[in-house]
């Protein structure tokens, strides 16, 4: 078995997600206090208690995600497994990052909440959206974003998921009309995204320069003891400056979320173990390769049973 952990980004929240992990096992607990103390605010209450409108504010939900995760990979550590890559979908990068030791967790649930702040300042409310095309190829897709980008108006794919599934990304005018010419070009489904702005496009470049002076000033970043798979460029990266440079890149480029599985594949990863909440990216790995073991964790009884699986496994 040749093993990579894969953490999800911003969407899986839900409130309590977590709370059977915390109440069980006090490396988890411990981790969520962590935070607190951290942030200087009571983000454990938000993640157990919400409500959601709380939870889904991206400067809320990008911590959130982030303690979660890294409080139930501490409690499957116990397995002993070694995963050849890790890599995280967007913001659960910061995730990944803390499993291959690249990051302190509390130094990365601090550049998350400013990330979060950052990504809300840089577009005011209302002027960006995001939106996701089923059915269309990137080359197509990256054509329509062309044409719809006109008069300052600006579109771009920003997440690049799985075969047949994109995400575009920009000013709210011109998302509309892209995804009016994705129909005409053939797209099955365009669905508008709940999000707060235009992640993952050039118009996140103001949010970047100012995330980029905080993970030179105020974080530690170490050279990773695992190879990352980086979302903008889908390739490994264990350097400290490399991974600056990344974590800078990812904030305006788009998530090579596809392009980053068959990197995994291509060096013979057979197994990809989701950790956090939800199971969202476990089935985009399926969609890009069915043949691979897919698990995930994101509670005590799918930490039981996915342990128990592995365990026969090894």
């Amino acid at each position: 078995m040749k093993a990579a952990f894969i953490f999800p980004g911003q969407g899986a929240q839900v409130v309590g997600m977590g709370q059977d992990i915390y109440d069980n096992f006090p490396e988890a607990a411990s981790v969520f206090l962590k935070a607190n103390d951290r942030l200087g605010f009571d983000l454990q209450s938000i993640i157990f208690s919400g409500p959601q409108e709380s939870l889904t504010l991206t400067y809320h939900a990008q911590p959130a995600l982030v303690t979660t995760s890294v409080a139930i990979l501490e409690t499957f550590k116990n397995i002993g497994i070694t995963p050849s890559y890790t890599a995280g979908h967007s913001l659960g990068e910061y995730s990944a990052l803390v499993a291959a030791g690249a990051l302190s967790f509390e130094d990365a649930v601090y550049a998350v909440h400013k990330r979060g702040q950052f990504m809300e300042q840089a577009v005011p409310a209302g002027l960006g959206t995001m939106a996701a095309v089923l059915g269309l190829d990137i080359d197509t897709l990256q054509q329509v974003t062309n044409e719809a980008s006109q008069k300052g108006e600006v579109v771009q794919p920003a997440n690049i998921n799985c075969p047949g599934q994109i995400v575009i990304s920009g000013n709210r005018e011109a998302v509309t009309l892209a995804g009016n010419l994705a129909k005409e070009k053939g797209a099955k489904r365009v669905i508008p995204l709940d999000v707060s702005g235009p992640f993952h496009s050039s118009l996140m470049q103001p949010a970047a320069e100012m995330l980029s002076r905080v993970l030179s000033e105020d974080i530690q970043i170490r050279d990773a003891s695992i190879p990352v798979i980086a979302n903008a460029t889908a390739k490994p990266i264990q350097k400290a400056e490399d991974i600056h440079t990344n974590l800078v890149n990812q904030l305006s480029s788009p998530v090579l979320w596809e392009d980053s599985v068959y990197t995994m594949l291509e060096d013979g990863v057979d197994t990809f173990i989701e950790i956090g909440p939800g199971k969202v990216l476990s089935g985009l790995v399926k969609k890009i390769n069915r043949r691979v073991t897919t698990y995930a964790v994101y509670d005590i009884q799918s930490l039981q049973e996915v342990t128990a699986k592995l365990k026969e496994a090894l």
